[in-house]
């Protein structure tokens, strides 16, 4: 049985022409809207949510976090873990202990999660 070769055609590649103003303005809002979405992702959870409004009241190390949230500690440990990747937590350790407080980041959302819950 013969296998057909794929033929490819080469494509000279022009480059392209300078952007518009109104182009890099758009670029830069779908930038924007890029970092606003991966962001959202990270608190688009109940529970990361009450993290950020505990955590708003001031630092807390991660057995208070589960004891005020009722949950265990991989399941504490899991969110917090996302919301350092999404930098809106920060942690300390003290001893064996890991302490979270809120970055820039996260105090900017927790005031606009409490704007929109009252």
């Amino acid at each position: 049985m013969a296998v057909k070769a794929s033929t490819r055609t080469a494509v000279a590649t022009r480059p392209s022409p300078p952007k518009s103003r109104s182009a890099k303005v758009a670029d830069q809002r779908f930038q924007q809207a890029k970092r606003a979405s991966i962001l959202l992702k990270h608190v688009s959870d109940p529970t990361r949510l009450q993290v950020i409004l505990i955590l708003s009241e001031g630092e807390r190390h991660v057995g208070a976090l589960c004891e005020q949230l009722s949950q265990s500690q991989p399941a504490v440990s899991h969110h917090l873990a996302l919301l350092r990747h999404g930098n809106i937590i920060a942690p300390r350790r003290q001893g064996k202990n890991n302490f979270y407080s809120l970055t820039e980041t996260g105090a900017d959302l927790a005031r606009v999660v409490k704007n929109l819950i009252g």
